[in-house]
């Protein structure tokens, strides 16, 4: 089967060989895995973050996010069949998406959302899994609480997702940041009461808007560069929860405040397969739910055309910019 791959981390996206295509085996299912052949795929962040810094000795497949069709289960496979099209986010430990085929253990994939098609659904299992944990495991935020979350980099791929979950799901006041106009737009499109702007001071935009404090921080990009503006922000006993990548994070601020830290990965249940790993199955349909009644969207933002080292090499530069807006898609090969 053709799979997009890399061999050596830290080529410069412009060089072809930072990704590029290579014929490799069709995977064959274990006891509790899914065979998908692949019809959409997404690029994330972590897709960048890999290829760049995880060397590797082999030719390795990245990609974590998929939209397919079973071709086959495992002998120990009861929650999809073969026929049944799914979408999901994958294990880190394992190939990706970048592929013909795939290989996705059945606890942590769901069923496609009916009303959209392979690459806008593609935009979503990522994100989706990210903020829900984000949001209800990590800072256990209730339907009926009534509190203030801001969002730092509430136009980026999850950013886009947690918005609609907080502003739908819940009675928070959503306040968003976002530096670019369009952005901004985006961002209140999806929900937010508020928007303001993190390249300017965030307190005295807070204060400005009646939020002085908040009970909830999501900061999901720059966490180090915004850390003492948002325990500022932070009301005493509130809640800080974190996505990225810090090179240190000194938590002795947060005493003062009794401000708890969470971190949210998304690859922890199947990394550790944790008991509760199927729960990531759980909210995979529940967002395949709540998209077929058009309580949310999907996030995908650009198409880039046919899966192919090509395209993703532009996919992945864009990513690198910074300039991304909501998700960068692909479909077919």
């Amino acid at each position: 089967m053709k799979a997009i791959v890399y061999s050596q981390n830290g080529l410069p996206i412009s060089d072809e060989n930072a990704l590029y295509e290579l014929e490799v085996d069709k995977p064959t299912p274990g006891a509790r895995d899914l065979l998908v052949k692949i019809h959409a795929i997404a690029v994330n962040p972590v897709d960048t973050k890999v290829r760049a810094g995880a060397p590797t000795d082999k030719p390795r497949i990245l990609g974590w996010d998929a939209v397919g069709v079973v071709e086959a289960v495992g002998a120990d496979v009861t929650l999809f069949q073969p026929g049944d099209e799914v979408f999901y986010a994958g294990d880190i430990t394992r190939a990706g998406s970048y592929a013909e085929y795939g290989l996705v253990d059945e606890r942590i994939a769901g069923h496609k959302p009916r009303s959209l098609n392979d690459a806008d659904a593609a935009a979503l299992p990522l994100t989706s899994l990210t903020a829900w944990e984000l949001l209800f495991d990590r800072l256990e935020v209730q339907a009926d609480d009534n509190a203030a979350l801001l969002i730092i980099g509430a136009g980026g791929g999850v950013g886009s997702i947690l918005t609609q979950l907080a502003s739908k799901l819940t009675k928070l006041t959503v306040i968003g940041t976002a530096s670019r106009p369009e952005t901004a737009d985006w961002v209140r499109s999806l929900g937010a009461h508020h928007v303001i702007d993190h390249s300017q001071p965030l307190g005295e935009q807070l204060a400005a808007i009646g939020h002085k404090e908040v009970r909830y921080v999501a900061s999901l990009t720059h966490t180090d560069s915004y850390y003492d503006q948002l325990i500022d922000a932070l009301a005493p006993q509130g809640k800080l929860a974190l996505i990225d990548d810090p090179e240190t994070l000194d938590a002795v601020p947060l005493k003062r405040k009794a401000i708890s830290l969470h971190w949210e990965l998304m690859f922890t249940r199947s990394l550790f397969h944790t008991a509760d790993m199927q729960r990531q199955h759980e909210i995979l349909q529940r967002v395949s739910q709540l998209i077929d009644d058009k309580t949310l969207q999907t996030t995908a933002g650009e198409h880039h055309g046919m899966i192919n080292a090509a395209n993703l090499r532009k996919a992945h530069a864009l990513i690198e910019s910074g300039r991304a807006r909501g998700k960068i898609v692909l479909s077919g090969f």
